[in-house]
């Protein structure tokens, strides 16, 4: 049951933090607008791009063990018990956030390699 309600909390963990790396990567823009020069580029940004696709990758492997679990033990299918059925619907979620999680890790590293201008005020 604890594998169960955990692929949720995994989808939406992953998703929130992949979108917090958008967050940090605008403020470091601005920090360096402020400062009126060129800021190291913050690791925490990697970290955040990094921990989206680990998490939603990470619920489709809870969902798959949790099938395999059911399967080998009680002999039911995923959708046949209450656990499995919350775990099997909302690992599509999963599914369908990963490409946006990696599309996120793919722009840290644009942003990464890429300068920010400063503006004229500078």
């Amino acid at each position: 049951m604890t594998a169960a309600l955990l692929v949720p909390l995994l989808i939406v963990a992953g998703v929130a933090t992949s979108l917090h790396s958008q967050e940090i990567q605008h403020e470091w823009a601005d920090r360096q607008e402020e400062a009126c020069r060129h800021l190291p580029f913050p690791l925490a940004e990697y970290a955040a791009g990094w921990a989206g696709v680990v998490l939603g990758v990470a619920a489709v492997a809870v969902c798959v063990l949790l099938a395999r679990r059911l399967r080998g033990r009680c002999g039911l299918r995923l959708g046949e018990s209450w656990p499995g059925l919350l775990a099997g619907t909302t690992v599509w979620f999963s599914v369908l956030a990963i490409p946006m999680e990696l599309i996120q890790l793919y722009a840290v590293y644009s942003a990464a390699a890429s300068a920010i201008p400063l503006g004229d005020g500078c």
